[in-house]
């Protein structure tokens, strides 16, 4: 009997095949991941971690984990080799939320103080989105940001100042600028407060030097592995080595059961993969592709949220136009090109309609794309959005 699933799969390959992918957070990984988690690893089930781990917690509570327990300290090892780092390494988080749930539960108690970026501004849902754990589970404190829309990094000296954070969170999902991670760290050294960052976003350009790294200054950093790392959904936390126990013990048993390790093997091929020269080459070129597309826009005077792009993303604000950014997304999809609604700051509708969309140029870099290619992408969705305009 033909599975109705493999029907599904097909039809999404081929989406995905002809589509103009603009999605910040999507890319397409390589053969090589794809077989890593598509193994036999699936079946294999191992709660704790690898017996010879370096630091952190040690020893699984199942038999049979003696090719596991060297895939996940590969994983661990290769992961520090593409950052560069001798930080603590947990690569088991299921996903960046979940990664990010563990990271808080390993130095935070219910209640406590979280100083952070809000949905409206950029922030992730996870930074202390209400409707969230995050937001249900601790006090959340927002910084601002200025009238273009960047980081004001004197409001998050004077609030933590005030509010005597017990972390203090810096990363973004819809934030198209250098992250100033030294000044985060010393307002946070000067109230005593965790300093995390969550680098989802931006952990390829980390990795390849093409943003500033929070190594050496932040004692938390999370990170999805599927966005610029172009690696399988999943999550990583790396830590200071003094709190690796804590953090080890925030994933495993705080937060999750046992480890996806298909998942760990797609991460190890990634990290593989990242540590390549070709990997820097690729994210050099997703930044100069997301400039390119970032300028157009601006030249055929889009109102881009902060005036321009330092990284792989940017944030149109469609307020002046009268569209939401749900009837942008929508009416794109039909034109085989897809991106997602976006809060902009100063939001005035539901995050399910929102003013804005947010555009990112990783993944279909991945498949070829120059400088010029996204330029004619952005005159066609511009043609695409005076259309609807007119239409009205």
């Amino acid at each position: 009997m033909q599975s109705k699933v493999f029907e599904i799969i097909e039809k999404e390959k081929e989406r995905q095949a002809h589509t103009i992918e603009l999605i910040a957070s999507e890319n397409f990984v390589s053969e090589n991941v794809l077989r890593a988690v598509g193994s036999c690893l699936t079946n294999k089930y191992s709660e704790g971690y690898p017996a010879e781990r370096p630091a952190g917690n040690r020893g699984r509570y199942y038999g049979g984990c003696e090719n596991v327990d060297v895939l996940e300290q590969y994983c661990c090892d290769m992961w520090q080799k593409a950052f560069h780092t001798d930080y603590h390494v947990n690569v088991q988080p299921h996903s960046g939320a979940s990664a990010n749930l563990a990271a808080y539960m390993s130095v935070l108690k219910p209640g406590d103080t979280i100083l952070a970026m809000s949905l409206d501004n950029g922030g992730h849902l996870t930074h202390g989105s209400p409707v969230n754990f995050s937001g249900r589970l601790f006090n959340m404190v927002f910084y601002d940001v200025d009238a273009s829309g960047r980081i004001d990094m004197e409001d998050v000296r004077k609030k933590a100042e005030d509010c005597k954070p017990a972390l203090i969170l810096a990363g973004a999902s819809a934030y198209s600028r250098i992250l100033d991670f030294r000044t985060f760290a010393d307002i946070a050294q000067s109230c005593g407060a965790y300093f995390m960052v969550d680098m989802a976003h931006i952990a390829g350009l980390v990795a390849a030097g093409d943003h500033p790294s929070p190594f050496g200054l932040a004692d938390i950093i999370t990170t999805t592995t599927h966005k610029t790392l172009r690696g399988p959904r999943g999550g990583l936390i790396f830590c200071r080595p003094e709190l690796a126990r804590k953090i080890d013990s925030g994933v495993f048993p705080g937060t999750q059961g046992g480890p996806l390790q298909h998942v760990i093997a797609g991460k190890a091929v990634a990290a593989e993969e990242a540590c390549d020269p070709s990997f820097a080459e690729y994210i050099h070129n997703v930044v100069k592709n997301c400039k390119a597309m970032c300028d157009a826009f601006l030249a055929m005077g889009y109102h881009v949220v902060t005036g321009g792009t330092d990284n792989h993303l940017f944030l149109l604000d469609l307020t002046d136009t009268g569209l939401t950014g749900k009837e942008v997304q929508n009416e794109l999809d039909k034109h085989g090109i897809t991106l997602n609604k976006n809060c902009v700051p100063g939001e005035t509708r539901s995050p399910q309609q929102a003013s804005g969309v947010r555009v990112g140029t990783a993944a279909m870099t991945t498949k070829g794309y120059t400088e010029e290619d996204f330029v004619r992408v952005a005159h066609r969705i511009d043609e695409i959005i005076r259309a609807m305009r007119q239409a009205r």
